[in-house]
């Protein structure tokens, strides 16, 4: 079993040690010769994945950007102290009314 998930099928795509070394360098991510093995096997599996994802079935499905394309429900914009501060204070070393207070750091 891969560390993360079930091995995925004979890759069509797979990165050889210099492959990793390079996109390592690339990244500015050092990686020593004994994190390399581990390193190129992640990948792999990573790229595995992606690879079970071309096998999805997305006929009829419209393709989404992100959320944006949603309307997004609006809410009325209004100031509140959330009428909690007693909740707020009660761990408050030093208080002053309803407000933190902090010793003087500057004469």
């Amino acid at each position: 079993m891969a560390p993360y998930g079930p091995k995925p099928k004979e890759n069509l795509m797979s990165l050889d040690e210099a492959a990793v070394r390079r996109i390592a360098r690339l990244s500015r991510i050092r990686v020593d010769d004994a994190e390399l093995a581990t390193l190129q096997t992640e990948l792999n599996a990573i790229l595995g994945y992606v690879e079970q994802l071309n096998e999805v079935d997305v006929t009829g499905i419209a393709p989404l950007s992100g959320g944006a394309q949603m309307a997004m429900r609006l809410r009325e914009d209004f100031c509140s102290d959330g009428n909690i501060a007693e909740q707020i204070l009660a761990n408050a070393p030093d208080r002053i009314g309803n407000f933190f207070a902090v010793p003087k750091v500057v004469e």
